[in-house]
């Protein structure tokens, strides 16, 4: 595989195909559990082993499975990654577990996993696989961060609040706080804030790939008018 068709599997997971921002997959977690960023971060991270565990599963067994059971197949090799996470993290994760709650269970049935598992791990060899599902998962848990810190610093008016519950009482010290008697926006941590946070998020997306577009499409207008002349 050249580095050019890597490059492309990263530039798609992490940008172009974002799950999230552009096929709008997976939007239940994402929108449910993103009050803070550290609760984005820790769906995010299962999210991604669950994704490249799956898709270098599917991506080895791809010519064993028969076509007429291959989705009964796929959802039952995401479902044993998921219960897998979800142990390790309530053993070593116990209170970011139980904050997370049932959106551990349910990365089962986030569309993105099956999604990738058929359209691209089913039809790849296993580095590609692998490569897909860490920058698909990347991406997402981008989002999901950059959401959860959004809502957090507006509603709450903290950023990475409550990091312990994922890097340990060490942690405690990387909070930010803008002062100790902000007020807060409420809308923030409600689900509306949510909708909201998401739809500027995919605004701002779409105006960065207007941009980029223009830019792209100024050098070939020149070398048109260049060729006329």
């Amino acid at each position: 595989m050249s580095d050019n068709s890597y490059r492309s599997i990263i530039t798609g997971g992490l940008w172009s195909n974002n799950q999230a921002l552009v096929a709008l997959l997976g939007l239940c977690p994402l929108l449910a559990v993103t009050n803070t960023a550290i609760n984005g971060l820790g769906l995010g991270l299962a999210t991604t082993a669950v994704l490249t565990a799956s898709n270098s599963t599917v991506s080895l067994i791809r010519n064993l499975v028969r076509p007429e059971v291959r989705l009964p197949v796929f959802v039952l090799v995401i479902a044993s990654f998921v219960t897998a996470i979800e142990l390790s993290m309530n053993a070593f994760f116990h209170e970011l577990h139980k904050v997370l709650g049932i959106f551990i269970p349910l990365i089962v049935t986030n569309c993105a996993i099956i999604g990738r598992a058929e359209a691209f791990a089913s039809k790849n060899s296993l580095p590609r696989s692998v490569v897909d599902g860490l920058s698909i998962g990347i991406g997402f848990t981008l989002v999901l961060m950059t959401l959860g810190g959004m809502r957090e610093l507006m509603g709450q008016g903290t950023l990475f609040d409550q990091a312990h519950l994922m890097f340990g009482e060490a942690a405690r010290g990387l909070t930010f706080r803008l002062s100790d008697d902000f007020p807060g926006m409420l809308v923030a941590i409600l689900p509306p804030g949510a909708f909201i946070g998401l739809g500027m998020l995919i605004a701002v997306k779409n105006l960065i790939d207007k941009r980029l577009a223009q830019q792209a499409a100024k050098p070939e207008a020149v070398e048109a008018e260049s060729a006329t002349a």
